[in-house]
């Protein structure tokens, strides 16, 4: 019976002590001024986000940094050809999509003839045949 009393007793007296406690209804989710909960919540997600990929990005561009001198000389050694393969391509609309034959041959066939002047592997103009001299001899 006590005990009983007691635990009545610290129970009113912390009745006051809870009812003088911040108001816990919610605050509205957007001020004029200020941004909303949800914004704040992506705030915080993007900062975290930045915070764990920042050292990855950093060490890729340290790689990078690494890699430069040989990327520009593979650069320098590939550039001139890529150029060329181009000029050869010319379109990539005039070709249909590429056929994987069964011995793992890939075959892509162009749909438009090559125009001459896109195309350097055409065959050059056949040269007029030599003449011969007045003395019947003939210019190699």
């Amino acid at each position: 019976m006590q005990a009983m009393k007691l635990a009545l007793a610290l129970i009113l007296a912390a009745a006051p002590a809870l009812a003088q406690e911040a108001d816990t209804t919610p605050a509205p989710l957007a001020d004029e001024d200020g941004f909303s909960l949800m914004e704040e919540g992506m705030k915080l997600l993007f900062r975290g986000l930045m915070t764990e990929a920042q050292p990855a990005l950093d060490e890729m561009s340290q790689a990078l940094e690494e890699m430069k001198p040989a990327l520009d000389a593979l650069g320098k050694e590939i550039g001139p050809k890529i150029t060329e393969l181009f000029a050869i391509v010319d379109d990539f609309t005039n070709y249909d999509m590429p056929v994987i034959l069964p011995n793992g041959d890939i075959l892509i066939r162009r749909n438009a003839p090559p125009s001459p002047k896109t195309n350097p592997r055409s065959e050059p103009e056949p040269k007029a045949e030599p003449q011969p001299g007045p003395n019947g001899e003939i210019e190699l």
